[in-house]
């Protein structure tokens, strides 16, 4: 079955908003007026009933039936009454008349009292105020039809249904044209959609003349230029792609020149051992101090080259990294590059066991207290702090340097980025990495009182007790 359109539904949905508000006005409408009605129809029974109890007085008192038929026969005359009956004050039937009515009936009753004067104004103040003198010598009983007044309340009713059926055809004709006007621009956004569709990708919507439809089509524009945007992106990212691909071919390049520099270099440094020996050189000596600089140099770069190039498959097991982080602290301590800078530490003594690979972490971890140490200056200090929330373990490194330019954040961890002359750009592009294979992450963050705080997440999935 073929769904409704937007111009359907709007007809529908005005129709029935119309139909349900013109329903409940009309019934609101005639159970108010049957209140009215019926009020003021019970006030006008009442009236007559009293009226009746007033002129039966002086015949109760001399028990004149015949001039009470004449007062019961003449309120018979009136159409709704169906039986008149005045009883004496023992309640005793003094005169009783009817006649055939249709139903239903309701029934009213009004006292007669003896009263201190006839006139026709005290009568009316006695029954309001109450005479200390009055007497209760008798009462009058009218029974009347409802009839009337049901039957125009259906009638009432019916005009009423069909004046809401009308009203409802008459405005869902109405709002079919409007609907037209409101629904034409959808259908050309549509259409432009389907030609977008079909690749005509330069393809834009006429704005409309109604503001919403209007909105809609600078909407619909918007996206397509959204879109147009996310399609340079990923030419980008294709680019990029193609980056990393070159990039691991180059490191593929760069661990065979690694090995091809490292046979080399070993030989120059057996070699200057030998000449030192036989010459009787010492490292003091300044041209020799040089060159076991840069083979250390050189040697280090190799090692980091041949560490990124060529990353060791990670070997998972239960270890204590609390423990870990405060080893790899404590060892560093010992040979630290700058005696001057204080390692600062918070982290727990309870054990929290989790699934990682000791070695692989150590380096990471290393990496970047290198780095922080790195970007100190004398007499400053690095804050180590570990900590376990649900089931994440972190540690943070904080150093007290100048922080990281915020246009170089996003580049941080990447291979061969450094902003340091002797830098290689590897070690925290391996951090990176090892934290990667522990399905964690590694961030970083300028602190607002100076420096950059590093921080590592590595999930942990259970804890082994001792």
């Amino acid at each position: 079955m073929k769904r409704l359109g937007i111009h359907f539904r709007l007809i529908i949905a005005v129709f029935t908003l119309i139909g349900a508000t013109t329903f409940m006005l009309g019934y609101m409408g005639i159970k108010i007026s049957r209140q009215f009605i019926q009020t003021r129809f019970d006030e006008r029974v009442s009236f007559l009933a009293r009226y009746l109890a007033l002129n039966a007085e002086l015949g109760i008192l001399i028990d004149d039936r015949l001039m009470l038929d004449r007062l019961a026969a003449n309120l018979l005359s009136e159409r709704d009454v169906s039986g008149v009956t005045i009883f004496d004050k023992n309640g005793n039937e003094l005169s009783s008349r009817k006649k055939q009515v249709s139903g239903p009936f309701s029934m009213i009753e009004a006292p007669v009292f003896l009263r201190e004067s006839q006139e026709e104004s005290r009568a009316f103040q006695w029954e309001t105020n109450g005479g200390k003198n009055e007497r209760l010598i008798g009462k009058v009983r009218i029974v009347y039809s409802t009839r009337g007044i049901d039957k125009l309340l259906r009638t009432m009713a019916q005009r009423f249904i069909w004046l809401s059926a009308g009203l409802a055809c008459l405005s869902g004709f109405i709002f079919y044209f409007i609907s037209r006007s409101l629904v034409s621009p959808v259908t050309k956004l549509a259409q432009a959609a389907r030609d977008v569709a079909k690749g005509d990708l330069d393809m834009r919507a006429e704005p409309g003349g109604l503001p919403e439809a209007r909105e809609l089509a600078l909407a619909f524009n918007a996206m397509l230029d959204s879109l147009a945007r996310s399609r340079t992106a990923l030419e980008e990212a294709n680019e990029e792609m193609m980056k990393q691909n070159a990039l691991a071919e180059l490191g593929k390049f760069s661990m065979m020149i690694a090995h091809e520099v490292k046979n080399p270099l070993s030989i120059i440094k057996s070699s200057l051992d030998v000449l030192k020996e036989g010459k009787g050189l010492s490292s003091d000596d300044t041209m020799v101090f040089y060159i076991e600089d840069e083979i250390r140099r050189l040697n280090r770069l190799i090692e980091d080259f041949l560490l990124f190039a060529r990353p060791t498959q990670p070997f998972f097991r239960q270890v204590d990294v609390n423990s870990l982080v405060n080893e790899i602290v404590v060892r560093f301590d010992l040979q630290k590059p700058r005696p001057s800078v204080e390692i600062q530490t918070s982290i727990p003594s309870e054990a929290c066991f989790a699934h990682v690979d000791p070695d692989l972490l150590t380096r990471a971890i290393g990496n970047v207290l290198k780095n922080a140490f790195e970007a100190n200056s004398e007499n400053s200090v690095v804050k180590v702090t570990a900590s376990k929330d649900g089931a994440v373990w972190s540690v943070e490194i904080e150093d007290q340097g100048e922080g990281i330019d915020p246009e170089n954040m996003n580049r941080i961890f990447e291979p061969f980025y450094t902003t340091r002359s002797k830098g290689t750009g590897l070690g925290l592009a391996y951090a990176f990495q090892v934290t990667s294979a522990h399905k964690g992450k590694i961030t970083v963050k300028n602190n607002e009182h100076g420096g950059a705080q590093f921080r590592i997440e590595i999930p942990v999935y259970g804890e082994v007790k001792n």
